[in-house]
C-alpha cells in the first residue's frame, strides 16, 4: 500500500479581472492574470478499509461535508474516468475562509485530483486532468497549473507567464461570505475592454505599475452587496500596499507590498484593530519556481 500522501491547495489570486462578454450559455467570458499564494488549504490522503473524508482547520466549521463539496467529486470522478479504485482517507485542513474569491473550493478539486492520481498511480498526464478538471469548474483548470498565468473564455484557456516575479502580498477577509452569482447578476456590464498586454516586470513596484491601468471588473457590484469590502481596501491603502483590489468575486482582498516585511507590519497592525477579519501575510509562486503540485 502507499504511505499516505499530501499536496498543498494555495490560495488563487486574480490580480486583475476583466468582464469581457457573455455566452449564450450564460457563462461570462473573462480575461484575469491569476498567481497563486504560498498559504492556503492542505489534503491528505491514506489507505483505509472503507472512504473516509474528515476536514479540520480554522474554517472547517464552514465546509459541506456531503457530495457536493469538490474534494468528493474529484475523488469520484476519477472513479468514473478509471474505474474501481480502492478506498481512501481523505483530510483537508481549511485554512481559507469559504465562499471568499481566493478558489479555495477549485484549489482543493485540483489537489484532490493530483494528489489521488499519485496516490493510485494513475496514467493521468497533464492534458487528461485538464481535462477531466473541467467537468469540476472553470477555476479548476487554473489551479491544477497553480502558477503565474493569463485566464481567458470561462477561465478554462489558460497561458503560462514566463516572467512574474515572487509578490509579497497581504489577504483580509471581512469574515463575511459572497455568493458568485450574486455578484455576476449585481454586475452592470458585461462587455468591458480586455487587459492590456502583460508587459512583465522583475519587482512588486514594477507588477503594481502595470495593475494599475487593469481592473476587477467584480469590485463594484461586490462593493454593492457587501460594502464592508470598502472598510477593507481602505486598511489596506492606510498600511502602505502598492496596489489594493478585491480578488475574483471577493469578498477577500489583497494588497501587493514592497517586501514580506512590509506585509507582515500591514497585517498585524488591521489583525489588531480587526480581530474577526482573516488577515495573512504570504508570498506568491514566481514563474520560476516548480509548482505547488509538482
Amino acid at each position: 500500500m502507499t504511505q499516505g500522501l499530501e499536496r498543498a491547495a494555495p490560495a488563487k489570486v486574480n490580480l486583475a479581472l476583466h468582464v469581457t462578454g457573455r455566452r449564450a450559455d450564460g457563462y461570462h467570458l473573462l480575461e484575469s492574470l491569476v498567481v497563486f499564494a504560498r498559504h492556503g488549504d492542505t489534503l491528505q490522503v491514506t489507505g483505509a478499509q472503507r472512504d473516509g473524508f474528515s476536514v479540520c482547520g480554522p474554517f472547517a466549521a464552514e465546509v459541506p461535508r456531503g457530495q457536493g463539496n469538490l474534494v468528493l467529486r474529484a475523488r469520484d470522478l476519477l472513479r468514473r474516468h478509471f474505474g474501481a479504485l480502492p478506498p481512501v482517507a481523505l483530510t483537508l485542513r481549511k485554512n481559507l475562509p469559504v465562499a471568499s474569491g481566493i478558489g479555495g473550493g477549485s484549489s482543493d478539486a485540483a489537489a484532490t485530483l493530483s494528489l489521488l492520481c499519485a496516490f493510485w498511480h494513475l496514467p493521468a498526464d497533464a492534458g487528461l486532468l485538464g481535462r477531466l478538471a473541467v467537468s469540476l469548474g472553470a477555476d479548476v483548470p487554473m489551479c491544477l497549473l497553480a502558477r503565474p498565468l493569463l485566464a481567458r473564455g470561462i477561465g478554462e484557456t489558460v497561458e503560462p507567464l514566463a516572467h512574474m516575479p515572487a509578490l509579497p502580498l497581504l489577504l483580509v477577509n471581512p469574515g463575511q461570505p459572497l455568493a458568485t452569482p450574486d455578484v455576476f447578476a449585481a454586475l452592470g456590464r458585461r462587455d468591458n475592454p480586455p487587459l492590456p498586454p502583460f508587459t512583465g516586470g522583475s519587482s512588486a513596484v514594477e507588477i503594481a505599475r502595470w495593475l494599475a491601468a487593469t481592473r476587477n471588473d467584480l469590485e463594484a457590484p461586490a462593493l454593492t452587496l457587501l460594502p464592508a469590502i470598502s472598510a477593507v481596501l481602505e486598511a489596506l491603502r492606510g498600511e502602505g500596499a502598492l496596489l489594493a483590489r478585491m480578488s475574483g468575486s471577493g469578498a477577500t482582498c489583497f494588497g501587493i507590498f514592497e517586501s514580506p516585511e512590509r506585509a507582515q507590519a500591514a497585517a498585524n497592525a488591521i489583525a489588531s484593530r480587526h480581530a474577526r477579519w482573516f488577515v495573512q501575510a504570504t508570498t506568491t509562486l514566481s514563474s520560476t519556481e516548480a509548482t505547488a503540485h509538482d
